[in-house]
C-alpha cells in the first residue's frame, strides 16, 4: 500500500528543515560552533532566527541532528549487513576500509568539528560521546564477524581486535594521513587495510 503524498505544508517544513541543517553545517566548518551566530544559519537558510529555533532547536539542536545524520547514515548498517555474508577476512578489511573512507569523504566536516569543539563545550561532548558509542559499536561487529570466521592470529580476544580495528580506522588514522601528510584517500585506504591486516592476521 503506497503512502498519501504529503501536503504541500509538509513538503515545505521538510524543505526549510533540511535548508536549515546545510545551512549550519555549511557555516559550522567554515567558521567554526562557536563563531556561527543563529542569524547567520538564519541569513544562509533564507528563514528567520525565530524558525532555526522552531524547526531546528537552535545549535545545540542542529548539533545533535548533524550527530545523527553522520553516526547512523545508513552505510553502516548496509556494511555490517553484507559482512555477514562474506568469509574472507581480507574482503571484511576492504569493505570497512572502503566504509570509513566514504564516511569520511561524505561526513569529515561533521567528525572535525565535533572533535575540535567538544573540549570546550559539554552539549557538543555529549553528542560526540554519542557518536562515538555508535562508531565504536560497529567497529566491534566488525571485530565479532572476524573473529566468527577464524580471520584474527590466534589467541586474539574481540576486545584486542576491536582495539586495533579502532586504531586504524577510528578518528585518527584517516585524519592523520589525510590532514598531516597530504595523502589520498586512495593513499590512506590502501596503507590502513595493509597495516590492519598485518595487526590482525
Amino acid at each position: 500500500m503506497t503512502e498519501p503524498p504529503r501536503s504541500r505544508r509538509a513538503e515545505y517544513a521538510a524543505a526549510t528543515r533540511t535548508a536549515i541543517i546545510e545551512a549550519a553545517r555549511l557555516l559550522f566548518a567554515r567558521h567554526g560552533y562557536f563563531a556561527t551566530k543563529i542569524e547567520d544559519i538564519a541569513v544562509e537558510a533564507r528563514v528567520a532566527p525565530a524558525t532555526v529555533y522552531a524547526v531546528a532547536g537552535g545549535k545545540q539542536g542542529l548539533i545533535r541532528t548533524l550527530v545523527d545524520l553522520w553516526s547512523e547514515a545508513p552505510i553502516v548498517a548496509r556494511t555490517l549487513s553484507r559482512q555477514e555474508t562474506l568469509t574472507d577476512p581480507d574482503e571484511i578489511l576492504r569493505d570497512t576500509a572502503a566504509a570509513v573512507r566514504s564516511m569520511r569523504e561524505t561526513y569529515g566536516d561533521i567528525m572535525r568539528l565535533m572533535l575540535s569543539t567538544a573540549p570546550h563545550n559539554p552539549e557538543v561532548a555529549d553528542g560526540l560521546r554519542v557518536a562515538t558509542k555508535r562508531y565504536r559499536d560497529a567497529i566491534e561487529a566488525v571485530a565479532a564477524r572476524l573473529s566468527d570466521i577464524g580471520g584474527l592470529r590466534a589467541g586474539m580476544t574481540r576486545a584486542e581486535a576491536t582495539d586495533i580495528l579502532w586504531f586504524y580506522f577510528g578518528y585518527s588514522g584517516y585524519f592523520t594521513l589525510l590532514d598531516d601528510n597530504g595523502w589520498t584517500y586512495e593513499q590512506s585506504e590502501r596503507w590502513l587495510v595493509a597495516q590492519a591486516t598485518a595487526a590482525l592476521r
